[in-house]
């Protein structure tokens, strides 16, 4: 089940911690030894700590960054509460459907922050960790930083926008070739793409996101707060319409028996067989 009611994040429960200095409020995806796994539980503290950013007077910047040799390496299937149950094949994908939906409004309440994001990647990051760092205004990469969108081999949707978002940055036909291939991209493929803004090797890579996120904050809060605000909305026009299809897709993919064989295949390390089922 989807935690949907409670404010807390218990103690060791952390996906994410938020540390607030200088000006920088720094989110640290925490768990490296699941290569910091994607999961329902990880959307809802992603979603309170924007909340808590979003009126901190001090944070006049985000720096999202990873522990570990990965940024985000996708789904953590072996989460507590992963599958969402129903009746009925129609109240599992509504239920997806509204699930999804949740996960999108969290997302929006991250990626819509009046401070500006700068994502500082390394290692892999795959699916949703992907579609996390796109939510960022700035990527900063590591040169041993690899990313894709691998859920089409899964036989599920992109779920969280990350191909709109790709569509915005490189345009219409990368976002197609990566999402319908689930292709890995290294760093210069990602800079050539302008899905990374900027490229540093491996060592330097919390320094430069680092020293990127206190050029930010040394500005005037409400010009800076302006700049992101407009260049947004222009970029994301179309966006809120385009999620709600996303989801519903999302849904009938997550319950088909396709969805099921991809997984299957995965953990066994075979070639799924797909049906369109």
């Amino acid at each position: 089940m989807i935690d949907t009611i409670s404010n807390e994040i218990g103690e060791g429960e952390e996906r994410l911690r938020l540390e607030v200095a200088d000006g920088i409020a720094v989110l640290t995806l925490c768990r490296p030894e699941k290569l910091n796994g994607w999961s329902w539980e990880s959307t809802r503290q992603l979603g309170l700590l924007a909340d808590r950013i979003r009126f901190d007077p001090s944070a006049r910047v985000v720096l999202l960054r990873a522990e570990g040799r990965a940024f985000c390496a996708g789904i953590d299937v072996t989460a507590p509460g992963g599958a969402i149950t129903g009746a009925s094949a129609a109240q599992r994908t509504r239920d997806y459907y509204e699930g999804i939906r949740w996960v999108h409004e969290r997302f929006a309440v991250f990626s819509g922050l009046p401070q500006p994001v700068v994502a500082a990647v390394q290692g892999h990051c795959l699916g949703f960790g992907f579609e996390l760092a796109l939510m960022a205004d700035i990527r900063v990469a590591a040169d041993d930083a690899l990313f894709a969108l691998p859920e089409a081999r899964l036989g599920v949707a992109v779920d969280a926008g990350g191909d709109l978002r790709v569509a915005r940055e490189a345009g219409a036909g990368w976002a197609k070739l990566l999402a319908l291939t689930g292709r890995r991209i290294d760093a210069a493929t990602a800079e050539r793409l302008n899905l990374v803004q900027l490229r540093v090797p491996a060592a330097e890579l919390d320094a430069t996101a680092r020293a990127l996120a206190a050029e930010i904050a040394a500005n005037a809060p409400l010009a800076v707060q302006g700049i992101k605000r407009a260049v947004d909305s222009y970029a994301d026009a179309a966006l809120p319409a385009a999620l709600d299809g996303v989801a519903m897709t999302a849904a009938l993919t997550l319950t088909s028996e396709d969805s099921r064989e991809g997984y299957a295949a995965q953990a066994a390390r075979r070639t799924p067989h797909f049906r369109g089922a």
